[in-house]
C-alpha cells in the first residue's frame, strides 16, 4: 500500500490525477490509498496535526497562497526527508528551484497518462528496494516503519498482562511490539542483527566493544552474552567487520 496526496486547487486536475492512479492500481499490483487536498495550507495543517503518513507527494506548483515549492519546502523544513515529491506545472521553468527540496520528479502540463505512469512505477520500485531495509512493527495503535541501521537492539521483555512484549530500541525512542524474539533472529540475520542471549538481538553495527560476558553498545549501554554463546558471537562479529571493510 503506497499512501499519496494528491495537492491541487484545481478539482478537475486533482480528480485527473486521482483517475490516473486508480487506472495504474488496476494495470499493476501497486495499491494506492489517496487523499486529495486543495491548497498547500490543508496539506502543512495535515503534517502538522497527523505527522507524516504519506509515501508520495504528487503537488501543484501554481497554486493560490503557497505555491507547490513553498509547500514542499515548510515539509523539508519539518524534518519529513522520506516522502517523495513528485510536482506538476506548465511552466519548465520552475524546474530548477524545485531541486532544493529533493524532487523525485516534475513532469509537464498536460501530463501525458502513459509519462505519468512510467515515473510512477519507478517510484514504486524505488519505495520496494527501500522496503528491503526497513521492518515493520506493530503495536495497539499504529503501525511503524523503523530503518534497520536505527534499531539499537531488541529485546524481551517481562510483562503480566502482554504477552510476547518486546522492544525496539532506537537512539530517540523505545518502541513497544508484539512477537517473537527468534523470528525476527532469523529474518534479520542477513542484515548484521545476531541473537547475544535469549531475550536480545543486537545490531552490529552499533556495538562499541565486547567485555567478557557483556557487550557494550556505542550508546554505552551494556547488555548480556549467554555464558555459551560467548566464543560464537565474538566470532560473528569478527567476520561481520572483516566484510564490512573488504
Amino acid at each position: 500500500m503506497f499512501n499519496i496526496a494528491i495537492c491541487d486547487d484545481e478539482e478537475q486536475q486533482r480528480e485527473r490525477v486521482k483517475t490516473m492512479l486508480v487506472s495504474l492500481s488496476l494495470k499493476t499490483n501497486f495499491d494506492f490509498q489517496i487523499s486529495l487536498f486543495t491548497s498547500g495550507e490543508q496539506l502543512l495543517s495535515h503534517y502538522r496535526e497527523v505527522g507524516d503518513t504519506f509515501n508520495i507527494l504528487i503537488l501543484d506548483v501554481e497554486m493560490g497562497g503557497m505555491n507547490g515549492i513553498q509547500t514542499a519546502k515548510e515539509i523539508r523544513n519539518m524534518k519529513f526527508l522520506d516522502v517523495q515529491i513528485m510536482f506538476l506545472t506548465s511552466y519548465p521553468e520552475y524546474m530548477v528551484e524545485s531541486f532544493d527540496v529533493i524532487t523525485f520528479q516534475y513532469l509537464i502540463k498536460p501530463i501525458q497518462p502513459q509519462v505519468f505512469e512510467e515515473k510512477m512505477i519507478k517510484l514504486c520500485q524505488y519505495f520496494q528496494a527501500l522496503d528491503k531495509k526497513y521492518v515493520l512493527i506493530k503495536s495497539d495503535y499504529d503501525e511503524l516503519l523503523l530503518k534497520y541501521d536505527d534499531i539499537l537492539w531488541i529485546e524481551v521483555v517481562k510483562s503480566l498482562t502482554i504477552k510476547n512484549k518486546l522492544n525496539f530500541v532506537t537512539q530517540e525512542n523505545v518502541h513497544e511490539t508484539k512477537g517473537i524474539l527468534s523470528s525476527y533472529a532469523s529474518g534479520l540475520k542477513d542484515h548484521g542483527f545476531l541473537q547475544i542471549h535469549r531475550s536480545i538481538i543486537i545490531n552490529l553495527m552499533h556495538v562499541q566493544k565486547f567485555s567478557g560476558t557483556q557487550v557494550v553498545m556505542l550508546n554505552g549501554t551494556e547488555l548480556p552474552i549467554g555464558r555459551s554463546k560467548v566464543k560464537e558471537i565474538k566470532d560473528a562479529y569478527t567476520k561481520y567487520m572483516i566484510m564490512r571493510i573488504q
